[in-house]
């Protein structure tokens, strides 16, 4: 009878185990901004607010390209929005023309060379960008 005791105990601790850790996936995928599509590239913008920032930097892993953006203000870099990205794979044909809802965008692409072109307050930068087969590529954008 112990041993049946003992095997119930430890299946309800593991299921209540299972049930905790899949919170903690839901709960930061639910301050996620909702996945966009264009054409076959998935991207997420955003990181407005520290939650939303939280799960942005989180799921930077399943992501190849991950994108910041910041412009300087009273001598300081702060995070902006608003800002138009658009990216031109190694053929220079644009794959993604959006804008980031936030100081943050992650984008789903195959491995490759892109060219990526963000604008705000009417200012364009670029940064070439190798995204590889595992692993993210970052670019960092801030205007001054």
């Amino acid at each position: 009878m112990n041993k049946r005791i003992e095997r119930c105990t430890m299946a309800a601790a593991m299921a209540l185990g299972t049930l905790a850790f899949a919170g903690v996936l839901s709960t930061a995928q639910a301050g996620l901004p909702p996945v966009q599509q264009q054409g076959s590239v998935q991207y997420v913008s955003g990181g407005i607010g520290l939650d939303e920032s939280e799960a942005m930097k989180a799921a930077a892993k399943d992501y190849p390209l991950a994108l910041t953006f910041a412009a300087q203000r009273d001598g300081k870099a702060d995070y902006v929005a608003n800002v138009t990205v658009t990216i031109n794979d190694g053929q220079g044909k644009q794959v993604l023309h959006a804008e980031s809802g936030g100081p943050y965008m992650l984008v789903k692409l195959p491995a490759g060379h892109y060219k990526v072109s963000a604008t705000y307050d009417g200012k364009a930068q670029q940064r070439d960008v190798n995204v590889q087969n595992s692993g993210t590529a970052r670019a960092v954008f801030e205007w001054k």
